[in-house]
């Protein structure tokens, strides 16, 4: 059994336009051979629940880089240890509320040149980020993780060296730096892969990224794969490369892996 996780924006979405075109022979081959597929990237929690009703997605997912971990319900036939639950779904909650964040984020304001996605307003996230503007309000709805950016390049590393010091981190991404508790990517994955295993019997992970906060993803995983950047760079030489860009190297990787038997 082969079980995969993927990022979304610059992976399975064409970074640029956020289309999918080119990875839907990819995700044909999947829908045919009922490999569960994983969502775990930095987006919201609305966002990624827009995108799995765009990609007939129904299994679990992971939102702003591993601070929820989303079950729906129903999903597993055994007891689990959640963090609270909704109508739709089991929580594991491991990030540090945005709330909370945000307090932190403000002090930082006072000292440094920083602008946060509240900050924003939906149309000037539109601009900056790229997305759509109904896309951009979903992204607005942050749970675990603030998305910010730094206007003053020279203070970076005294503003990560303040973060740090609160007990948060600073993790990179595709356009912003990432505001967060004490967790990533990776570490839920680790959690999820063993309730998979419960479900699925033994299994293979794959895991697809093109970025900095895919990095603990991939260090998980049993297969991880880094997507080359649009410019024709990858953000790290340990993992398994990938000459196709965004959704075109996605389905390169399905082909390489699953092999379809229509």
């Amino acid at each position: 059994m082969k079980v995969i996780y993927t990022d979304l924006d610059g992976t399975l979405l064409d970074k640029n336009t956020y289309s999918y075109q080119e990875a839907k022979k990819g995700l044909q081959i999947v829908k045919n051979k009922a490999i569960p597929w994983i969502i775990c990237t930095s987006k919201t929690q609305c966002e990624i629940e827009y995108w799995r009703k765009k990609l007939y997605n129904h299994h679990p997912f992971i939102s702003e880089n591993g601070g929820g971990i989303f079950i729906p319900k129903n999903y597993f036939n055994f007891d689990i240890s959640i963090s609270y639950q909704t109508q739709v779904y089991d929580v594991i909650e491991l990030g540090i509320r945005a709330s909370r964040l945000m307090v932190i984020f403000s002090s930082l304001k006072e000292k440094y040149a920083i602008k946060s996605f509240l900050d924003m307003d939906a149309q000037e996230i539109e601009n900056d980020a790229h997305i759509p503007f109904k896309q951009a309000v979903l992204a607005k709805k942050r749970e675990y993780d603030i998305p910010f950016k730094i206007l003053d390049m020279k203070k970076k590393e005294k503003i990560i060296g303040d973060i740090n010091k609160k007990e948060l981190q600073v993790i990179p991404g595709g356009r912003y730096y990432h505001l967060m508790g004490n967790t990533n990517k990776g570490k839920a994955v680790t959690i999820l892969s063993e309730l998979l295993k419960r479900k699925y019997g033994e299994m293979v992970t794959i895991g697809i990224g093109d970025s900095e906060n895919d990095f603990s993803m991939l260090d998980t995983v049993d297969r991880p794969y880094l997507l080359r950047r649009e410019d024709e760079t990858y953000a790290s030489d340990k993992y398994i490369k990938v000459r196709g860009i965004g959704p075109r190297g996605w389905t390169e990787i399905i082909e390489k892996e699953i092999k379809d038997d229509r």
